[in-house]
């Protein structure tokens, strides 16, 4: 038996890059799940190889900033499915500039999709996971249920970016609180900080390349210069950034039941390098 048969997965952000591969070790690992991404295609791209292989999954497209998003996203899960087991609050960007510089917009689109939307996502999702672990509870029944938050090295602070940084701190509270919150109805709430992970939002230019994509209308500057990911590279033990499919690899682990007893932790998924 795959040890995530029937549980019911919803992951954000999951259309692309370390998100993608999430669903898909999900689903590999028998989970049914909910594929969220601004962009209908991807999402139902990532839909289309999980039924391919066998698994089951549904789309649900749109920005996780969104005020009726996850009621949407929750809805979308209970409807298809009827349950919720399984949270990854992935979704995310970057939009940097020195403080002096940054605008109130590019403070509250990282704040809003990085923290303000895990936070109403997790506030949504309450009453359907407080129902179902006070019945199991009623049966004699102990049935745990996963939240994983996904932070960064840089909560620990990093130049040009006060507002991915703030935020990314702000999850790990949001984590801890939530499992002293939830550890009475057997959810483990834990937090995966990322170092440096090959992604679309990382890739290596060359020379004076550069690269934008278009998140809800705005044009975001994405990419390093390869003198950082060799830079980078030395200073991590292991030698090399990390795939996407390591990065999830971090993630998946803690919604197996090998860490029913892991709640309120934070793993750091560095190479080795860095700390929050």
């Amino acid at each position: 038996m795959k040890k995530l048969e029937g549980k019911v997965a919803l992951v954000t952000g999951s259309g692309r890059g370390i998100g993608r591969e999430v669903a898909l070790q999900l689903a590999a690992y028998g989970a049914k799940v909910v594929v969220n991404d601004l962009d209908a295609g991807p999402a139902e791209e990532v839909v289309a190889e999980i039924r391919a292989a066998g698994g089951e999954a549904v789309a649900c497209v749109g920005s996780v900033t969104a005020v009726d998003f996850a009621e949407r996203l929750v809805q979308t899960a209970v409807t298809a499915y009827g349950a919720i087991d399984i949270i990854i609050n992935n979704a995310g960007f970057t939009w940097d500039n020195v403080i002096q510089k940054m605008s109130d917009e590019q403070w509250y689109a990282i704040m809003d999709c990085h923290l303000t939307a895990p936070f109403r996502i997790l506030r949504a999702a309450q009453p359907i996971i407080s129902a179902a672990a006070k019945k199991e509870a009623a049966e004699g029944r102990e049935v745990f249920r996963k939240v994983v938050n996904i932070s960064s090295g840089a909560a620990g602070g990093n130049p040009g970016q006060s507002n991915y940084s703030s935020a990314k701190a702000g999850i790990l509270g949001l984590t801890k609180t939530l499992s002293k919150e939830w550890g009475r109805f057997k959810v483990n709430v834990n937090a995966v900080a990322f170092g440096f992970i090959e992604t679309r939002l990382t890739q290596a230019l060359a020379g004076d390349e550069s690269k934008t994509v278009n998140i809800e209308g705005r044009e975001i500057k994405v990419g390093v210069q390869q003198s950082l990911v060799d830079g980078a590279s030395q200073i991590i033990p292991l030698g090399r950034p990390g795939t996407p499919e390591e990065a999830a690899g971090a993630v998946v682990m803690l919604c197996l039941p090998e860490a029913n007893y892991v709640s309120g932790q934070t793993i750091v998924c560095g190479g080795g390098y860095g700390n929050v």
